[in-house]
């Protein structure tokens, strides 16, 4: 059944011309219907909303990726704070602030040079462990551990054997090495001193613990044994949780792997479930939050490892580089344990640190800012011998300091 809108001017429209001839008929056509028209409104709109979204989404992508592969070319200070009591201090970051320590005491300031917290001790051999924003530090062969975050002091507590080795989570659980003459023994405490748990070990049946490392969540610990089996040197990684997971299991055991002929003498939690261990012939890659699991091993080859640098995101490895490529060679790995580059230096550096996905190499009077592809985004050089650089709160900002000030420098 035909349906005719507009009725009134379509019969005007007969009955005021002519009877329309054949061709005249064929040349008629009506007027789009509303529900057309709404659908024509809609369907433009709908383009046009599809072409403005790819404009912006092109114009955002353009956007980041010139701020994200940005090349600085000078550095601007944007504020100076002088210091005091920088002689025989040992300067690290914490988070985005400033960390000192001797053997008299430890403190942190803010980067505008704000007093945090300090504390005082009489340390032999003061050993400083960062699990992001909190510390522990106490004394080899001591036996106290004092710890805080960045917003403040948590709390310390003694031991009744000597300390050997100790790591530190996020939440201020602190794992411990002691030695116990033929034993020797691992223990978790709270920032109280309050034990959570222990472990045993003796050379006769695990090995000696050569490395201990705790999650950041302080449920996951690693404890790596070296042992001597056969005439060689054998060492395991075993894995404990003592969270739900791990209740259920022997000792709180819940994975172990061992390597022939190896020594792993370090070993990190990279995040809450990605676990490194460096050998003397390869870096290994541990993934789960709760069961550690399906080792990732990369060879070095027969490189001498010279430093192991790591952030939550990215693990970096430097080795003798060459006389034609560079005099150290950094390799970075994601926390899937694949290589992401291999980057050849000759700055003599003594440090080096990830923020974000940058990483700065530097020494006491030059620097280097790098992309994680490797591209050279900044080169500087210092007016006065450094003691630190700390990342700011953005990509592009620093906090240098010197014997004497506070730098925050912003680059350009």
């Amino acid at each position: 059944m035909a349906e005719v809108r507009n009725f009134r001017d379509y019969s005007r429209y007969f009955r005021n011309s002519d009877a329309p001839d054949e061709d005249a008929g064929a040349s008629f056509s009506r007027e789009p219907s509303y529900q057309e028209k709404i659908r024509n409104h809609r369907l433009i709109v709908f383009y046009r909303t599809i072409f403005l979204l790819i404009v912006s989404i092109s114009l955002i992508v353009f956007i980041y990726m010139n701020w994200h592969n940005k090349v600085y070319s000078e550095s601007r200070v944007l504020s100076t704070t002088s210091l005091t009591g920088m002689s025989g201090v040992t300067v690290m970051p914490l988070g985005q602030n400033i960390l000192r320590y001797s053997k008299d005491g430890i403190n942190c300031l803010s980067a505008d040079g704000r007093a945090l917290w300090n504390m005082t001790y009489d340390m032999q051999s003061p050993v400083v462990r960062i699990c992001g924003e909190t510390v522990a530090v106490g004394d080899y062969n001591g036996n106290t551990i004092y710890v805080a975050n960045s917003e403040g002091t948590l709390g310390s507590f003694g031991t009744n054997l000597p300390i050997r080795d100790f790591c530190v989570s996020e939440q201020g659980v602190v794992a411990v090495i002691l030695d116990d003459d033929d034993i020797t023994r691992i223990k978790l405490f709270d920032t109280s001193g309050k034990e959570l748990a222990a472990i045993k070990a003796t050379m006769a049946n695990s090995g000696y613990p050569t490395s201990v490392s705790i999650s950041p969540n302080g449920e996951l610990l690693a404890v790596c044994y070296l042992k001597e089996a056969s005439g060689s040197m054998q060492t395991r990684v075993t894995f404990f949780n003592f969270g739900a997971v791990g209740q259920n299991e022997t000792d709180n055991m819940v994975s172990s792997f061992k390597y022939e002929d190896t020594i792993i003498p370090y070993d990190v939690f990279l995040n809450a479930s990605t676990n490194m261990a460096v050998s003397d012939k390869s870096i290994i890659f541990y993934k789960g939050e709760d069961v550690p699991n399906d080792p990732v091993v990369s060879d070095i080859g027969e490189s001498e490892i010279m430093s192991v640098y790591n952030s939550d995101s990215y693990a970096g490895i430097v080795s003798a580089g060459t006389a034609e490529e560079g005099a150290y060679k950094l390799t970075v790995y994601n926390t899937s344990g694949k290589q992401i580059l291999e980057k050849y230096f000759d700055l003599a550096y003594t440090d080096l640190f990830f923020s974000d996905d940058q990483f700065v190499i530097y020494n006491d009077k030059q620097w280097q800012l790098y992309g994680i592809d490797g591209t050279l985004r900044f080169e500087g050089e210092f007016d006065e011998s450094i003691r630190a650089i700390i990342p700011g709160p953005s990509r592009s900002r620093f906090t240098i300091v010197t014997s004497d000030s506070l730098d925050q420098i912003e680059l350009r």
